[in-house]
């Protein structure tokens, strides 16, 4: 176990699983709060017991004398394939401890992906998934079209399939693409509205100009600018200034350059970035080119009318050479004070430390807003370079993480040129 929690409290996946972090509310949800199984004629008592004995996973010197029945030896069971101390082992084989694990049997795994569906909500569910590809080695079961049929997809698992592209049979190529289809679909109903609105506020803001025609007038500033000169006797404000808008939709007014790292350890980055590179990419007034690296560099922006084409463009895994992309970047750049170039990586750079810092410094210099993201996803801490990620912020470009809610502020201040805004706990301290 990873830490201690009270189990009056906490239900059995909040500590079992040691590399998850899965809220109570979420599993009470469908397990049956407190209440409610105590409206049934259990003590309060009797749910500790319970919890305790799930979070135990019943090994005989778990000291509950707490026994399971109905819908709980269900969960106990789908808990155990992935978590018991026997993780990985083929069901039945009880030579060491508590039987566990779903071995390499597809039609177990999509058992048991039937099962947690039932009894854990969404959210679990994906937890619960990412932890048998990452525990018990499930990658290639993805291979199969049934099997990708059964799975909650997210973006953890577009990654995931995104690093089996090149392994992939053609006969499941067309069912992954559905899956990734489906979750992009979903990102973007999720974050374009907020994302559009958030920028296009900032860039009608950046633009404000002094002298505005008539039909530019911003009113509302304006009026506030003016409140000096107000005249009572005729009830009228006298606007000695004009405070205006640029034509945002008749010119682009700046340049977005997307720099992501497509190493292994960024995969659900990679996903965000794409889907967030296409609404952008959608805004007239902001031209949008899209970079993936490892220790080669590749342009997509060809491509960000779809994220789906984007997303397999990539190739996840390889080395990473951030100063040859960084290069590339710095060669596109053609109105420095009107661009916005965004690094999206953990700066574990195989590439020359020294040049890429030089490249920085000098893009900066020029009038370039550098934002420097370690991840791009709703993780906590990623794992990065400390060392660069300093040098970074000494010269200026803080490198921090980012959760996709809070990607359309650090836009709007880098447009704006405004500080950015780091969450508290600012990543390379």
């Amino acid at each position: 176990m990873t830490r201690t929690t009270d189990p009056a409290t906490t239900d059995a996946t909040t500590i079992r699983p040691a590399t998850t972090d899965v809220t109570a509310t979420d599993v009470t949800a469908t397990a049956g709060s407190t209440t409610e199984r105590t409206a049934a004629g259990a003590t309060p008592g009797d749910e500790r017991l319970r919890r305790w004995r799930l979070v135990l996973g019943g090994e005989s010197a778990d000291g509950t004398g707490c026994s399971l029945a109905g819908t709980d030896v269900a969960i106990d069971g789908a808990l155990t394939a992935l978590y018991g101390n026997g993780g990985g082992r083929p069901a039945g084989d009880r030579s060491r401890g508590r039987s566990a694990g779903l071995g390499a049997s597809a039609p177990s795994v999509a058992r048991w992906l039937g099962d947690i569906r039932t009894y854990f909500p969404s959210s679990v569910v994906q937890v619960m998934q990412r932890d048998a590809i990452d525990r018990l080695g499930l990658s290639t079961l993805l291979l199969e079209p049934e099997m990708l049929e059964a799975v909650e997809a997210d973006a953890h698992l577009v990654g995931t399939l995104l690093s089996l592209n090149k392994a992939m049979p053609e006969t499941t190529k067309e069912t992954a693409r559905a899956v990734v289809r489906k979750v992009v679909d979903d990102l973007e109903k999720q974050l374009a509205t907020r994302t559009r609105s958030t920028l296009t506020g900032a860039l009608d803001r950046s633009a404000k100009i002094n002298r505005p025609r008539h039909r530019d007038i911003d009113w509302d500033r304006t009026i506030r600018a003016n409140l000096k000169n107000y005249l009572p006797e005729f009830n009228t404000v006298v606007p000695e200034r004009l405070i205006g808008y640029g034509r945002a939709s008749q010119s682009v007014k700046k340049d977005v350059v997307l720099c992501i790292d497509q190493s292994g350890s960024m995969a659900a980055s990679v996903v965000y970035a794409s889907v967030f590179g296409a609404v952008l990419a959608s805004m007239r007034s902001i031209a949008t080119r899209l970079v993936v690296f490892d220790t080669a560099v590749v342009d997509l922006t060809d491509q960000l009318d779809d994220p789906v084409d984007v997303l397999f463009g990539t190739q996840l895994g390889g080395g990473t050479d951030i100063n040859r992309a960084l290069a590339y970047c710095q060669s596109q750049i053609t109105r420095p004070a009107d661009t916005v170039v965004v690094l999206i990586s953990d700066l574990y750079e195989g590439g020359i430390r020294d040049e890429m810092l030089k490249r920085v410094a000098a893009m900066k210099a020029s009038g370039v807003q550098f934002v420097a993201l370690l991840a791009l996803s709703d993780e906590g801490t990623p794992a990065y370079d400390r060392e660069h990620a300093a040098a970074l912020s000494a010269l200026g470009a803080p490198a921090f993480a980012c959760t996709p809610d809070l990607f359309p502020d650090v836009m709007a201040a880098a447009i704006e040129k405004r500080p950015l805004p780091i969450p508290d706990m600012v990543a390379h301290q």
